[in-house]
């Protein structure tokens, strides 16, 4: 098993143990395809759910989708940037850090790392859907699913740039985007799934990263 890598030096081998406990270590790991179906039953079920028990129309729903879709973009672009990147100026915000994101820098090519654990990311997918509830009623049928398959999309790119070489094609620029967050300024390039809220918010790379 590797050592922990650097801040300035991540590995791109090997991995890390996180917990003691060998059922926690085991259980913060998870194949990418064990999320991304997860979620993509989750959002299908909720729409049938919509289908069969509201009154929602076909334009509303997809306007929602849609706009679910976007906003999760916006959510990933957050969290990454000032959840995932806090500041460690305490030993406890150190170690809550390193395990929700700086072991990934560490090591960027840890598969089994490359997605929240599904047992915490289905939790709070529900919280989520009765908190929304609450807040839209019935319109959270095609909002939530939206929401969720922007974060399924978002671990397909994830786990591709890291695992894949980028192809010669306009989705290099993903993998180019990604690269230079992790491996030469890890303040900038937050987004992952889309750049468009590092041009918002102008966290782009600066020119020659």
């Amino acid at each position: 098993m590797a050592q922990p890598a650097t801040k300035n030096k991540p590995s791109n081998k090997g991995t890390t143990t996180l917990f003691k406990n060998p059922i926690i270590e085991r259980l913060s790991r998870t194949h990418i395809s064990i999320p991304i179906t997860l979620f993509i039953l989750y959002s299908g079920g909720l729409l049938y759910w919509s289908v069969i028990n509201t009154d929602l129309a076909a334009g509303t729903t997809i306007s929602l989708f849609c706009i679910g879709l976007l906003a999760f973009t916006l959510v990933e672009y957050l969290m990454h940037r000032y959840l995932f990147h806090m500041a460690t100026y305490t030993k406890l915000r150190e170690k809550i850090q390193y395990n929700f994101h700086g072991v990934h820098h560490d090591f960027p090519r840890d598969k089994d790392r490359l997605a929240m654990p599904p047992l915490v990311s289905i939790t709070i997918a529900t919280l989520l859907l009765f908190l929304f509830r609450l807040l839209m009623g019935d319109l959270v049928f095609g909002f939530l699913p939206g929401f969720l398959i922007g974060y399924a999309g978002y671990l397909f790119v994830h786990y591709i740039v890291h695992a894949y070489q980028p192809p010669k094609n306009i989705f290099k620029t993903l993998w180019v985007h990604h690269g230079i967050h992790h491996y030469k300024d890890s303040e900038r390039a937050f987004g992952v799934s889309s750049p468009l809220w590092d041009y918002i918010f102008r966290t782009m790379p600066l020119k020659g990263k």
